[in-house]
């Protein structure tokens, strides 16, 4: 096994023991994070609860707070990229992300319309592809895909019933390198071992849990 493939392997296992954490902040104030949402633009792509229509715009609605959080803080200090969101989050302290990411975190859970028969994307959240040292998705992210909460500072997103553009979107930012912010990079590890056919199959079965 070459020396890439050793820290492939060493991540991966990291990741599915749970031992990267999305980063500890306050503890938010959900009426206060849904007041600032009502006040400001939130809901505009979001939507009220946090369950986008639009393909384009995550639904927020019920995931875990400490990921939503990590990623806002990683939004307003550039470590992802986004414009608009870089522009919304940059005047906020960590006491207002926690309390917005609060508020998504108690909405009703994004869920898909119904499970889609896809036995690629299904195998490969279930089971992984040991060959190609892709862990499972499961393992992480829940069995049913709603991800999990370990600790009050570690968390791994829900995936289930989010939209299957947005799923596609990420996966593929991952595997380019667009997106950078995961734990030790371990996404972008994962990511760069699926190819064009995995990665639609994923995003189709997830969309539907």
């Amino acid at each position: 096994m070459s020396f890439f493939s050793i820290r492939l392997f060493l991540a991966i296992m990291a990741l599915a023991s749970g031992a990267t954490a999305a980063a500890a902040g306050p503890v938010g104030d959900p009426l206060a994070g849904k007041a600032w949402s009502e006040d400001n633009v939130c809901k505009e792509c979001h939507n009220p609860d946090g369950n986008s229509t639009v393909a384009e715009y995550p639904r927020l609605g019920g995931q875990q707070a400490a990921y939503l959080y990590k990623q806002l803080r990683d939004f307003r200090d550039g470590r992802r990229k986004n414009v608009i969101m870089q522009a919304l989050t940059q005047d906020l302290g960590d006491r207002e992300l926690a309390n917005i990411s609060a508020h998504f975190s108690v909405q009703p859970a994004m869920k898909g319309a119904a499970p889609v028969a896809n036995p690629l994307g299904r195998r490969l959240f279930e089971q992984g592809d040991p060959e190609r040292l892709i862990p499972a998705c499961a393992g992480c992210h829940g069995a049913d895909g709603k991800g999990l909460a370990l600790a009050a500072s570690q968390a791994y997103p829900a995936l289930g019933g989010q939209h299957r553009f947005y799923l596609r979107g990420q996966l593929q930012d991952w595997r380019s390198e667009t997106r950078r912010n995961s734990p030790d990079g371990v996404m972008n590890q994962v990511a760069r071992t699926l190819g064009d056919a995995d990665i639609e199959a994923l995003a189709d079965y997830l969309s539907g849990l």
